[in-house]
């Protein structure tokens, strides 16, 4: 009988999601093996999930995986919405992104122009013992940027082509197959539309960020702009949801498109491959979402100044490249246009979106320590609490200077509209 010698830091997975793991690791060939579970990341790199890798070692060979992992309490699987973040990312990797290489092979486009995702070993999505099993790009060379600096021209314009293969194929299947489409859209669900109804959300974390942010921003007009930014955001988005969920327009997104969520691979100084990751959030809705959360997530204020237009210029231009490996055309699925129209509705909720982001984008590990443990605190943050306990001095000036580029942002695209 095999036997798996398992160590490391497995203690706080469920009986349940280590068997999970067992039965992967012996089904990719390693029976009497050593397995060695150890924390990925620091705190602030994986918000919702558990992430461990394992890495197995057998006589023939080694095997290392990412593993994410849910959690198993109600109060935290309630507070992080595992079931819709899970039941995602569960349906993205099993079927809808291989779907999508499998349409591209069909139209016999070359191995290197395929649509790139990591390698999935195994999901199980059963509750509450949700485990997701990847590959581990690092051991290709990827690796992840500084989420406290602006990615470079050159790295957003290699993202924004996979996004825009990744939004094509929901085109190509809406023309080719669109009840497979349908059944894609109706069982994505949009995390933040469902806050909306989730009763231990807790929208005083909301309020207590946006009266810190209006505190520490200097532009008597930056702070008036702030005011009743946040806590709008589930409202706003439950209501976007509904009006795209029949929109002609409307795809597939990756929906979490900021730097930890995205690997790049470099020879030396020159960038030579990109891929995106983490598809907890992937919903349906315009590509314009998925173009803003990128690009004001991601990039400063002097980065976007130079590129912004071209950026969505290239966008536009590669969604066409795609389409037309299956014989659509962009100004016709998906004219520029209507993006522009679409950066323009969105441009609220999204503001409000990226100064969220700003709060994790800026934070030191420490500093995201307190942020986890107050998010999965099951006392209610208080309306009046101070949010500069949370925040070093220097971490502040980050913040301040990272909002203040992106409302000087949002000013110059017209898109507090």
């Amino acid at each position: 009988m095999s036997q798996l010698n398992i160590e490391g830091d497995f203690q706080d997975i469920s009986a349940p999601q280590l068997e999970f793991i067992k039965k992967v690791v012996e089904e990719n060939g390693f029976k009497d093996s050593k397995v060695t579970i150890k924390n990925f990341g620091e705190v602030g790199d994986n918000y919702g999930a558990s992430v461990k890798r394992v890495t197995v070692e057998g006589e023939n060979g080694n095997l290392s995986m990412i593993a994410k992992l849910a959690p198993t309490t109600e109060f935290l699987r309630a507070r992080a919405n595992t079931q819709i973040t899970f039941g995602n990312e569960h349906l993205m990797y099993t079927k809808f992104l291989p779907k999508l290489v499998e349409l591209q092979k069909k139209e016999e486009i070359p191995e290197e122009e395929l649509f790139k995702f990591p390698k999935c070993y195994g999901s199980n999505p059963e509750a509450p013992n949700e485990v997701i099993l990847l590959e581990d790009l690092k051991c290709k060379d990827y690796t992840m940027q500084n989420r406290m600096k602006s990615l470079s021209d050159e790295c957003v314009t290699d993202i924004l082509k996979s996004l825009a293969v990744l939004h094509s194929f929901s085109y190509v299947l809406k023309h080719k197959e669109p009840d497979t489409y349908n059944y894609f859209k109706d069982n994505l669900k949009d995390f933040m539309a469902a806050f909306t109804d989730a009763p231990n959300f807790d929208m005083n974390n909301f309020e207590v960020l946006e009266n810190f942010v209006i505190e520490i921003l200097e532009d008597p007009e930056h702070k008036n702009i702030m005011k009743n930014k946040l806590c709008k955001i589930p409202e706003a988005a439950a209501k976007m949801a509904k009006l795209e969920n029949d929109s002609r327009y409307a795809v597939i997104l990756h929906g979490d498109a900021w730097t930890n969520n995205i690997m790049f691979k470099f020879e030396g100084e020159t960038l030579k491959s990109s891929m995106l990751i983490d598809y907890q959030l992937s919903k349906n809705a315009s590509p314009a979402y998925d173009l803003l959360y990128l690009l004001f997530n991601c990039t400063d204020y002097e980065t976007r100044h130079k590129n912004f237009y071209n950026w969505l210029d290239y966008y536009h231009s590669q969604l066409d490249k795609s389409l037309s490996n299956f014989g659509l055309k962009a100004n016709y699925v998906y004219p520029r246009d209507q993006l522009d129209a679409d950066l323009m509705r969105y441009g609220k909720m999204m503001f409000g979106w990226c100064v969220v982001l700003c709060s994790i984008l800026t934070a030191k590990p420490e500093e995201a320590a307190k942020f986890k443990e107050s998010m999965e605190s099951e006392v209610p943050v208080e309306p009046t609490t101070d949010a500069a306990d949370f925040f070093h001095a220097d971490t502040t000036i980050r913040l301040r200077d990272r909002v203040t580029g992106i409302i000087k942002s949002f000013i110059d695209y017209g898109l507090f509209v």
